[in-house]
């Protein structure tokens, strides 16, 4: 699952938990969107970390 669906999940979890006073709901729905923003993160980082590659392997076949 995507980190913007599991940030969406984890609102609509938090909401639920809020609209029917669930307390475990709520959290489940914070620990969802946390994760959801940790691996937003993280497949941007691996994206820009391809874009680096990218641009050294041109560099290199330029440069040769």
């Amino acid at each position: 699952m995507g980190g913007k669906t599991e940030d969406l999940k984890g609102r609509a979890k938090e909401a639920a938990g809020d609209l029917t006073e669930n307390d475990r709901l709520k959290r489940e729905g914070k620990t969802d969107q946390a994760s959801g923003k940790v691996k937003e993160f993280l497949e941007d980082a691996k994206e820009k970390g391809e874009e680096v590659v990218d641009k050294v392997k041109e560099k290199i076949d330029r440069d040769r």
